[in-house]
């Protein structure tokens, strides 16, 4: 509760950056769980901030020993479980429920230092809150036994653990990390994590046992589930690759090809290539547009998952699989760039590099977008796929009894009254930001949980040699 210092920066480029002004905020002058406009001058430059300022209490968030582990107390874990029950699923919105993580060991790290061991503390991050243990010195084995406790704002968020090596006052040596969906955690049970590189890819050296628990209102998940999703406020920044440009475009062109096949096999219905197809076709369509209701078409969506349900696709079970091997992708090493003289050639390329960064940004958005969809009837997340079903059976129920033009109406009654209700509402689709929880094809390699026997991986093998 003291002084709030805040600094604008202009980018020109990729290395010149310039602080364009600050300002100050006491945040003790502030009333709690309230917004607050506040239009700050800038100090040392013209102009102004615009600000919206809510505080809010942090609650729930906690690290202590194995011996006071908050969900370990009977009395205290039924208290919990209370407050997340389905009879308070209205109280409270955003508190949707609780994530405890055990950090107890991790074994066979990397050795970072000279001396052949290294100085381990492990970073745990659920959204934008951040913990992380003590350090370990001269220890390839260490044994934090420590507990986390997480307030969960989002069910379809992903716990990241990652494991640093102590670097003194320079930047700490990564060890490897893990990236576990809230959704398949196991509640109670030691897990050994097999840690990967930093794209989440490859095996990398050593593993992290973790045990965790979670408790949740499934009801006010599944409203959080159609609102914005929060924005990290600690990202890397992606950069050009030619192996990710060229799966990216290999993502698209798969999609690209699955349309073309449909439209394929709808044109050979026309042409009766196959009797029998086309006749079935010929009478489907028949009846179809005879007795054609608008509610058939969620039905006719809710049928697609329940097929997909009752009879699961090769694809599904093997889509890890290719899309592991799509993305077998080797971290790329950094090189500083050289100082020289002739600037304007420099700066063409960043130039350029931007453009294709961008381009492959593009890419990336379209094959994440079709993975998405597919994704979600094929059940990868079957949290989510139920929810679908459950929307498409309510909208199947409402167009069926309710006339089109009703619904129209209060759709663009909210529309228009959204921003009167409330003037600081972020518009949003409610349709992407169900899409934007379903993981694509990259996000489930990323998230696939690697047995301890492939953990002898070509990176490490690499290592090891040098």
């Amino acid at each position: 509760m003291g002084i709030l210092d805040i600094e604008v920066w202009g980018k020109d480029g990729r290395k010149h950056e310039e602080r364009l002004g600050t300002c100050k905020v006491d945040i003790a002058a502030l009333p709690l769980k309230q917004a607050n406009r506040l239009e700050l001058p800038l100090e040392s430059c013209l102009g102004a901030l615009l600000m919206l300022i809510t505080l809010t209490p942090c609650a729930g968030v906690s690290v202590s020993d194995l011996c006071v582990c908050p969900l370990a107390d009977p009395g205290e874990r039924k208290q919990i479980a209370q407050r997340y029950c389905l009879q308070n699923s209205l109280k409270d919105m955003k508190d949707i429920g609780i994530l405890q993580v055990k950090v107890l060991k991790a074994v066979d790290l990397l050795a970072a230092d000279f001396s052949g061991k290294s100085d381990p503390f492990c970073l745990l991050e659920l959204g934008n809150d951040r913990l992380q243990t003590h350090t370990i010195y001269k220890n390839l084995n260490p044994e934090w036994n420590k507990v986390f406790t997480f307030p969960i704002k989002d069910i379809h968020d992903v716990l990241e653990v990652t494991v640093f090596d102590e670097d003194g006052d320079k930047p700490p040596d990564f060890l490897g990390k893990v990236a576990i969906p809230l959704l398949s955690i196991r509640d109670g049970q030691p897990n050994c994590y097999v840690l990967k590189n930093k794209d989440l890819e490859q095996a990398f050296k050593g593993a992290i046992y973790l045990e965790m628990d979670l408790i949740y209102n499934p009801v006010k998940a599944s409203i959080r589930t159609f609102t914005p999703r929060e924005k990290r406020f600690v990202e890397d920044t992606r950069k050009l690759s030619k192996k990710i440009l060229s799966r990216d475009i290999d993502r698209v062109k798969r999609i690209t090809m699955a349309m073309w096949n449909t439209i394929q096999f709808l044109k050979s219905c026309f042409q009766w290539e196959s009797t029998l197809r086309s006749a079935v076709a010929f009478v489907v369509f028949l009846v179809t547009v005879w007795n054609f209701e608008l509610y058939m078409i969620p039905l006719a969506l809710l049928l697609l998952f329940i097929y997909n349900f009752i009879t699961p696709t090769k694809g599904k079970v093997g889509s890890i699989q290719d899309s592991q091997e799509s993305t077998d992708l080797e971290e790329e090493e950094d090189e500083d760039d050289k100082e020289s003289e002739k600037k304007g050639l420099i700066e063409r390329i960043y130039m350029v590099q931007d453009i294709v960064s961008t381009v492959q940004n593009i890419l990336e958005e379209i094959a994440s977008f079709g993975e998405r969809i597919k994704n979600t009837f094929n059940w990868t997340v079957p949290f989510l796929s139920f929810l679908a079903c459950l929307i498409l059976a309510v909208t199947t129920i409402v167009l069926y009894f309710i006339p089109l033009r009703y619904i129209i109406l209060i759709w663009g009654i909210n529309k228009f009254t959204k921003k009167l209700r409330n003037p600081y509402a972020i518009d949003n689709n409610e349709l992407l930001d169900f899409l934007s929880r379903v993981p694509s094809d990259v996000q489930k390699v990323q998230y696939a949980e690697l047995k301890l026997c492939s953990s002898q991986s070509p990176l490490r093998k690499k290592r090891s040699a040098l």
